[in-house]
C-alpha cells in the first residue's frame, strides 16, 4: 500500500492538461491509488466581470450546461486514454481554487495534483489557482510545472 489512496488531479481543458494527467496517473500507479479527475468551469457572470453575481446581468444557464458537457467528456476521453475509469470524473461550476478543495474533501483525497506555468514573479510564482489551492487545501498538494 503507498502513501495515497485518493488522487485528484484537476485540470482545465487546454493541451497542457495531458501532461497534468500523465504525472498524476504515474503517482497514482507507484501507489496503486485511484485516480479522480476533475474540472472546473467558471460561472459565465464570473467569467466575463470578475464578480460571482452582478445585479442586473443574465444568467446562461444553458451556456454554463453546454460548457460542462463538453468538459465532461473532454474529460472521460483523457481517462479512456490512459486506461482509467471514466466514471470518476466530475465537473463542477465555480471559483477552480475552491471548487478543487471542496472537491478533494468531498471524494477524501489525499492528494491533489494541479499544473502550474510559473511565469510570473514571487506571488504568482504557482499560478494563481494552484496557489490558491495549496491555502487551506484539506490535503498533499502536487504542482506540476507545465513546460
Amino acid at each position: 500500500m503507498g502513501l495515497y489512496q485518493k488522487v485528484l488531479v484537476a485540470v482545465d481543458q487546454t493541451d497542457e492538461a495531458e501532461e497534468v494527467i500523465a504525472a498524476a496517473d504515474r503517482v497514482a500507479k507507484k501507489n496503486d491509488a485511484e485516480l479522480s479527475f476533475l474540472t472546473v468551469v467558471r460561472p459565465v457572470n464570473y467569467a466575463y466581470t470578475g464578480y460571482d453575481t452582478v445585479a442586473g446581468y443574465a444568467n446562461f444557464p444553458a451556456f454554463e450546461a453546454e460548457a460542462q458537457k463538453a468538459a465532461i467528456e473532454m474529460l472521460q476521453k483523457k481517462a479512456r486514454d490512459i486506461g482509467r475509469d471514466d466514471s470518476k470524473v466530475a465537473v463542477v461550476l465555480g471559483k477552480p481554487s475552491t471548487a478543487i478543495k471542496d472537491h478533494a474533501k468531498e471524494i477524501d483525497a489525499d492528494l491533489i495534483v494541479v499544473g502550474s506555468h510559473g511565469r510570473h514573479g514571487l506571488g504568482l510564482l504557482l499560478g494563481s489557482t494552484a496557489n490558491g489551492v495549496l491555502h487551506g487545501a484539506p490535503s498533499d498538494v502536487l504542482t506540476i510545472r507545465i513546460k
